[in-house]
């Protein structure tokens, strides 16, 4: 089954996606379901595990969607987490084929 997923605490959930909370949600979903889409905040309740926090475990154990946007507002945050990505492409630990966008979101 393949879904996408929308991880946020804070924004309402795009029709279309399955809300994650928090990273040990959006873990368990990039473990359990093939993902075709997922959106990523930084930004998170809890302050020591935030969206950076989890691309960096998704690289580490190679959970991947066939997409992934950064809609962090946090511009600095936002921007870590797409460099990092991309570099991970450019070293190899990341399928090339995958698509990484940075889109922010206003908070409303």
């Amino acid at each position: 089954m393949t879904v996408n997923v929308f991880l946020d605490d804070y924004r309402h959930c795009p029709p279309g996606y399955i809300l994650a909370k928090d990273i040990d949600e959006c873990i368990d979903l990039l473990k359990r379901y093939s993902i075709s889409h997922l959106s990523l905040d930084h930004d998170l309740k809890c302050k020591t595990r935030n969206g950076l926090m989890l691309v960096h475990y998704m690289v580490r154990h190679q959970l991947f969607a066939n997409s992934i946007t950064i809609h962090s507002a946090n511009a600095v945050a936002g921007k870590q987490m797409y460099k990092f990505l991309k570099e991970a492409q450019n070293q190899n630990t990341m399928p090339r084929s995958i698509r990484i966008s940075l889109r922010p979101l206003p908070l409303r």
